[in-house]
């Protein structure tokens, strides 16, 4: 089981085709629809609004951020469960359009799935 965070705008050049899910509920700039060839605009399981302009990209918050978005995931297990189950059949590729690659809502997302991955393979 594989799970990758890029940002939307890298070019990817995978020998093996990973599903593509962009999981930012906004629309990133300047990307068409043809471009980004997603398999699947996952909008649902981004941050709320509130928490996603309270956390402002800001890397002294991601922590907080983190321990928040995976409050809200945590109420949102049929959609987590969707990943997870796509996951167990091939590569997934979370997409993000934030400029910082390691302070963002994938990084976060990412870092719940492969928490609940493990309590599910080691209960």
């Amino acid at each position: 089981m594989l799970i990758e965070i890029r940002r939307i705008y890298d070019r990817t050049e995978d020998v093996i085709k990973p599903y593509r899910i962009l999981v930012d509920r906004i629309w990133p700039r300047g990307v068409s629809k043809k471009v980004a060839k997603l398999d699947f605009w996952f909008k649902e399981i981004a941050p709320s609004h509130e928490l996603r302009k309270w956390f402002n990209h800001d890397p002294k918050k991601f922590v907080d951020f983190c321990r928040k978005y995976h409050k809200e995931l945590d109420k949102k297990s049929q959609l987590v469960n969707q990943i997870i189950q796509l996951a167990e059949e091939r590569k997934i590729l979370l997409l993000f359009s934030a400029k910082d690659r390691e302070h963002n809502q994938a990084k976060a997302l990412a870092l719940y799935l492969s928490k609940s991955m493990d309590r599910l393979n080691h209960p």
